[in-house]
Parts: structure tokens; sequence; C-alpha cells
């Protein structure tokens, strides 16, 4: 439901690119897509994005698995009561998630370069593999990973964040132990 916006903002950020200094704004955008590419043009890159779904699995497996270990050092190390948390333990968390989307995004990222080709107006990519293949054998395996370190500096603190606030959230909402 969202890759026609996506795939609006995409194109409103390369259009200089193609067209020259014509700046449109989203609604004009969305009309030209429609009246060029019709209903299909909105979703140019779905495939893609279906893609990036891995890389939140690949997050979440890697972050579990460190969360496990870590809440089992702690119960080792005997630092305080089960279920008691401290502030080394939401720091650690923090830790996990940044780790866990970054080896998430590293193993991803070629989705994203895909989907945003797939998104260029007038490109000559048409679909995922093609796209694919042709990045690969005009660019290099390389240029599947322009980019890439941008999204790290987006991602892992939003991840970080997010993940911990979010463990915060559920430590400070469960039933205490009376």
């Amino acid at each position: 439901m969202m890759n026609p916006i996506w795939m609006v903002k995409t194109r409103m950020q390369l259009e200089r690119r193609v067209r020259g200094s014509k700046q449109m704004n989203a609604l004009q955008c969305a009309r030209y897509v429609y009246r060029t590419e019709g209903i299909r043009g909105f979703y140019r890159g779905l495939t893609a994005s279906y893609a990036g779904i891995s890389e939140t699995i690949i997050c979440f497996v890697i972050y579990e698995g460190l969360k496990k270990n870590l809440e089992e050092m702690h119960l080792s190390a005997g630092n305080s009561s089960a279920g008691e948390k401290t502030t080394a333990n939401f720091l650690g968390l923090m830790f996990a998630a940044a780790f866990s989307k970054g080896c998430a995004s590293c193993i991803a990222y070629p989705h994203e370069v895909i989907r945003t080709r797939l998104r260029e107006e007038g490109s000559k990519y048409k679909t995922f593999c093609q796209t694919a293949r042709l990045v690969a054998r005009e660019e290099g395996y390389a240029a599947f990973y322009r980019g890439l370190l941008a999204q790290l500096f987006r991602q892992i603190p939003n991840t970080a964040i997010v993940l911990s606030t979010y463990e915060l959230l559920v430590y400070f909402l469960r039933d205490k132990p009376k």
C-alpha cells in the first residue's frame, strides 16, 4: 500500500537528473507517473521492497539471539534478581540492536540499490533479476553497496533507539512480582 508513496518520493529525488530543472510537487509527480505509466508505474520496485523484508528478518534473528545471550550472561553473573534490569542491560540491548541492524543492512543492502534503479524514470531497468544482472555486469558488484555508509549512519542509531525504547517500555509495563 505504501509503495506508491515511496515511488513518488524516489522520483522526486531523481527528477532533475532525468528531466532537467523543472521541479514538481508530490501531487504533480503522482499525476505524471499515472499519465505516463499508468497505475503499474506506482508499483515499480515492489519486488525489491519484498526482498527488503529479509533485512528486517535478519535483524530480528540476530537481535533476539544476542538478547538471549545477554540475558543468560546477566543471570549467570548473579548481579541482580531475576527480571530486574539495570542501565547496563539496556545499553547491552542498544548495542545488540545496533550490531544486528548493521549486519542486516550489510547483507540486504543490494535490494535498496535495485529498488532505486527500478524506480528511475525512463530507465532500462525492468525487473528485479534483470536489474541485478545489469548492475553487476555494467558496474560491478561494488555498485550494489553504493550509499551503504549513509544508510548505516541513518539506520543503526535509529534501530538502537527504537528497540531499546521498546525493551524499556515492555519492562515498565509488565507485571512486576510483589
